[in-house]
């Protein structure tokens, strides 16, 4: 745990999880109409408040790993911090191509989510790099 600051993956969580609250804000209606999902069908979902605080952990736990993986790689700096960052995207974006060929997932709602998870893997990255030693690679506020 050497090397993780907690303060910037609390902020890259949060940063994250707002990111990810615009994101929906603009592609959310054609999300739910791609899913098959109505008006009737997303107010039965899960109770907003459960689903923001999952969220909000989810994006905790994510921003640990990724701030792992930034310390692990001595990465100091955004520039770096952002190519990592979507080096690490593959992952989740493969899984949603996965989920567009074996279970016929429309492809633009992959494309919805994978581009939310760019979007906050790299905001994430950028400040935890950033927080580490900002662009010119010198030792930041820890």
């Amino acid at each position: 745990m050497r090397g993780i600051n907690k303060l910037a993956v609390v902020a890259a969580a949060v940063a994250a999880f707002v990111a990810s609250s615009v994101w929906y804000a603009v592609f959310g209606n054609a999300a739910m109409e791609l899913s098959g999902m109505g008006p009737a069908a997303a107010a039965d979902m899960a109770n907003p408040a459960y689903t923001a605080l999952f969220v909000v952990a989810q994006s905790l736990v994510v921003a640990f790993m990724l701030s792992y993986v930034v310390a692990g790689l001595g990465v100091a700096g955004s520039k770096d911090a952002a190519r990592i960052a979507v080096l690490v995207w593959i992952f989740p974006a493969m899984i949603l191509l996965g989920s567009v060929v074996h279970e016929n997932v429309p492809w633009m709602l992959a494309t919805i989510h994978a581009g939310d998870w760019l979007v906050k893997l790299v905001l994430m990255a950028v400040i935890l790099g950033a927080w580490r030693g900002g662009p010119s690679g010198a030792k930041g506020v820890r």
